[in-house]
């Protein structure tokens, strides 16, 4: 009923920047938290950044004062600027969202497919 869809990832050279977007679609009722995960190759998946339904943020410390998420709730969209990338941010990047869904009044996280973020000179 709901999918998540996710673009923007790519290759770029350390101290660059990417935008990731993930837009939500489907029988929503109302979208809460939303958040940015990744996984790296032989690593456990960890939040990287998430926001409240009202604007509230919370970031992983190894992207603080770099990495800022965001959100259109008039799109169902979030977002992830991504500055002053380093290597170490290599990962496959998922989006995430809790979403009461309008077919079954049920709460739940729902995932993206995941995009490629490769930090590489």
């Amino acid at each position: 009923q709901v999918q998540l869809v996710e673009s923007g990832g790519g290759l770029v050279q350390p101290g660059g920047s990417l935008r990731l977007s993930c837009a939500a679609s489907g029988s929503i009722f109302s979208i809460y938290a939303m958040g940015w995960y990744r996984q790296a190759p032989g690593k456990q998946r960890e939040l990287v950044a998430g926001i409240t339904s009202v604007g509230s943020t919370n970031y992983a410390d190894s992207v603080k004062g770099r990495f800022t998420i965001s959100r259109d709730n008039a799109k169902n969209t979030v977002y992830l600027q991504m500055n002053s990338l380093k290597p170490e941010d290599t990962a496959v990047y998922y989006c995430n969202a809790n979403i009461l869904t309008s077919a079954t009044m049920a709460l739940r996280d729902y995932w993206g497919q995941g995009t490629q973020v490769t930090v590489s000179s």
